[in-house]
């Protein structure tokens, strides 16, 4: 076990669902990961290994057929998953917040059809906030739900889902203004739609379009899609939790989680670019010695490697106070924002650590490279962070004159 990153407080049980989880990330993601990135290709050997270790149902419930564990685990496991391939945590993290969104919002009828289906795997989630024209400027959404009878019809466009081919169910957050009359605040006339679909690309279902992968520098493997709704009818009782105008506040509790997710990738993928750093500047030699040898290079992975552990102590600080049942927007923000930083610095600092070689696509640091900016900008931009952690910091601390 490498000395970096250790979780203190750890039961038996997340101890040894983080060997298992590390052990597979090892024998199975690691050897395959740049090739199948290089090939855009959809891990699905790795994605049923994860299905057989029962990883679809880690945070839902026992009750509906998954393990019940905790954010701080699930978070613990995105890292290791990340460190191996950062795609593949990507394909699970999409599934949680709908099954988190579900489990905390979802009506009883709801939670029995889907999460039973979602733990096993069979069912597997996406989520849909962004738009073309609006990035993270939520309250600007112009897709809309209009009810007719029993069922709500839905137009517009969506962007940026994560799974939205391989997704057979999709969380869809629209503008519904019936019931909120004319001035409502914009995200009081928002509402979540479980929208239920076939995998693939193409029409999907009557209505409902999803026209192909969007083509990335970077976090490929994973499916990333745009998603148009045209006359969609959805029957009433897909409203996630029943009621209309509460979908911004459900989906801002999913992000939530969604962030400490992608703190922790950010931990994930920081971690490997410090082991293959470490490891190089070990092998490689120059003027008679390994370069680690170097003083210049020593500088550079001490400070790597205090990165490493900064960021991952501040991932696991704002998942157990979501666990605690606390508010942790703040704690969450800060994470996503210092781990998704320190990942890019410390991603840069093996590269330049791997010199030339780094530029080539035969060493796994050209991977890294390009795989660290997805997380400045996913769930929310650095800059967002910042006007979140701003904001809350003036609440905490409101000068009283």
């Amino acid at each position: 076990m490498a000395r970096l990153a250790q979780t203190a407080g750890l039961t038996d049980i997340q101890q040894e669902i983080l060997s298992t989880v590390r052990d597979f990330v090892d024998k199975e993601i690691i050897p395959v990961a740049t090739e199948l990135e290089h090939r855009d290709e959809y891990p699905q050997a790795i994605v049923d290994g994860l299905k057989e270790l029962g990883l679809f149902g880690l945070m839902i419930p026992e009750e509906y057929g998954g393990l019940g564990e905790s954010l701080l685990t699930y978070a613990l496991c995105v890292e290791e998953i990340a460190r191996g391939w950062m795609s593949v945590s990507g394909i699970i993290n999409t599934h949680f917040i709908v099954a988190y969104m579900l489990k905390q919002h979802g009506t009883q009828e709801q939670k029995d059809h889907f999460l039973p289906r979602m733990a096993a795997g069979d069912i597997r989630g996406a989520f849909s906030m962004s738009e073309p024209a609006l990035g993270s400027d939520v309250s600007a959404i112009t897709s809309k739900a209009v009810k007719d009878g029993d069922e709500y019809v839905l137009n517009g466009q969506k962007m940026w889902l994560t799974n939205g081919g391989t997704s057979s169910l999709v969380a869809v957050l629209v503008r519904s203004d019936e019931g909120h009359p004319e001035g409502t605040p914009p995200h009081k006339s928002m509402t979540t739609f479980l929208v239920e679909k076939e995998p693939g690309f193409g029409e999907v279902r009557p209505g409902l379009t999803i026209p192909g992968k969007i083509d990335k520098m970077g976090y490929k493997g994973v499916d990333t899609t745009e998603l148009i709704m045209d006359g969609l009818r959805i029957p009433a009782d897909r409203v996630l939790g029943g009621v209309t105008g509460r979908g911004f506040y459900q989906m801002m509790d999913g992000v939530e989680v969604g962030r400490v997710n992608v703190a922790a990738r950010g931990c994930g993928v920081a971690q490997r670019a410090f082991e293959l750093g470490v490891r190089y500047a070990q092998q490689r030699h120059t003027f008679g010695k390994p370069i680690a040898q170097h003083q210049a290079i020593q500088f550079k992975l001490a400070e790597m490697a205090t990165k490493v552990e900064a960021a991952h102590a501040m991932m696991v600080n704002a998942a157990r106070k979501k666990d605690s049942g606390e508010r942790n927007d703040l704690e969450a923000g800060m994470a996503k924002y210092l781990a998704s930083e320190y990942c890019k610095e410390v991603v840069e600092d093996a590269f330049r650590i791997h010199g030339g070689y780094g530029f080539s696509k035969e060493y796994e640091i050209e991977r890294l490279y390009r795989e660290a900016p997805m997380l400045l900008i996913g769930e929310g931009t650095a800059e967002i962070q910042k006007m979140i952690i701003g904001r809350r910091l003036l609440e905490e601390y409101r000068f009283q004159g």
